[in-house]
């Protein structure tokens, strides 16, 4: 098998590229290239091929879904170094007891009733659980995350809470109809960004964490201040699943 195409050389060079990609962004940004931390989205591939993605180099990881991740965090277990797991999207009230042993960081707080379980289940557990809250950038009730005006009033329940520790902030942009979607997003990661600002002062952390950018869009998100990028995609091309 030629190295192009063996999985685990392809893993290699897709990682070594967003690598490279993500410094060139910073250089733009004038930040240091470790300012910014990649998280590879496993949520489309095997255990297998994240098993790849560590060997490689890559060792915060991150799934949508609790129960995907339950069984990716079983599969690897053996790893070592082991991986550090972030969840990105909803966690439902019921599965928050099994979830919170495994995550590293909980990237989409995303209201007071979550906050609030999440308090109680850590609490119960002897746990801390460091996480981002999700803004609702796009500002549609359809979607998840806290809105704008409501994520003061999250903030400040978040500084009572003696078992969650907020460090920042999380958003997706959405690019509206017949918008060119790099300004666009530009735009909306810099109002998370100004978010961030405007509040820090009330949460003893800081929020100095700023979850923002995709395959797609992270070179935007990195030179709007993000401390945390999400890659998915840009790391599995070639590869199969």
């Amino acid at each position: 098998m030629a190295a192009a195409d063996n999985p685990a050389d392809r893993c290699r060079q897709n990682l070594a590229r967003v690598r490279d990609r993500v410094a060139e962004a910073c250089r733009v940004a004038g930040r240091e290239p470790g300012a910014v931390r990649l998280i590879g989205v496993t949520k489309y591939v095997s255990a297998e091929s994240t098993r790849m993605l560590l060997g490689a180099g890559c060792l915060d990881l991150a799934e949508s879904r609790p129960q995907s991740l339950w069984a990716k965090a079983e599969a690897l277990a053996d790893h070592d170094p082991a991986p550090r797991w972030h969840l990105i999207g909803h966690l439902q009230r019921n599965k928050i007891r099994r979830t919170l042993p495994l995550v590293s960081l909980l990237h989409s707080l995303d209201s007071l009733r979550l906050l609030e379980a999440i308090e109680t289940e850590a609490a119960a557990a002897g746990l801390v659980c460091e996480a981002l809250v999700e803004v609702n950038l796009a500002g549609d009730p359809g979607r998840t995350g806290v809105m704008e005006a409501d994520l003061a009033a999250v903030l400040e329940a978040a500084t009572r809470a003696q078992r969650v520790r907020v460090l920042g902030l999380m958003g997706m942009a959405a690019v509206p109809d017949g918008e060119e979607s790099s300004a666009a997003a530009r735009r909306q990661f810099a109002r998370l960004r100004e978010l961030r600002d405007e509040l820090a002062g009330r949460v003893p952390t800081g929020l100095h964490e700023l979850s923002m950018g995709m395959s797609g869009d992270f070179v935007e998100a990195i030179l709007e201040g993000s401390t945390l990028v999400r890659i998915g995609s840009a790391l599995w091309e070639g590869i199969e699943g």
